[in-house]
């Protein structure tokens, strides 16, 4: 199994859309910035268009769901360029702790961070930090269960 880091401009040249489950316009996260098996952070340009995007700004719905997709673009990173295999669907089993300092406008570059906690019997649990210009705009904790393949 090679768990080599990648370099960012390797992953910032990867189509986000081969490692998410989720099609637009669903897709929450711009692209993947840095993976490594403990960490990944992705990036994200917040838009008008975004669905979750209200009075110019992105919602707490949006920032979970965004987190949700740093997630996934973990799994999928791991399952397209390690494990060799398709993607898997997850689902947020739980989210601790969520504090929203203050929520992104449209236009702002948010930049998410995960760190895994624990993985056990298809269960993540990741400590989540977003970013807004270097400022911590919100934290939660998140567990993510992932579906088996058939």
């Amino acid at each position: 199994m090679n768990t080599e880091q990648p370099t960012e401009e390797f992953l910032r040249g990867i189509d986000i859309h081969e490692l998410l489950p989720q099609q637009e316009p669903f897709v929450m996260i711009s692209s993947l910035v840095r993976f490594d098996m403990q960490t990944t952070v992705t990036e994200t340009i917040v838009s008008a268009d975004n669905m979750f995007v209200e009075d110019g700004v992105f919602t707490a719905p949006g920032i979970v769901e965004n987190i949700a997709q740093t997630c996934a673009a973990r799994i999928g990173y791991v399952n397209k360029y390690i494990l060799k295999k398709g993607i898997q669907l997850g689902f947020i089993g739980a989210i601790r702790d969520l504090k929203v300092k203050q929520l992104p406008k449209v236009g702002d570059t948010i930049t998410t961070s995960i760190s895994v906690i624990d993985s056990v019997f298809g269960m993540t649990l990741v400590d989540a930090v977003v970013l807004n210009n270097g400022a911590e705009v919100v934290s939660a904790q998140m567990k993510i269960a992932v579906k088996e393949s058939e």
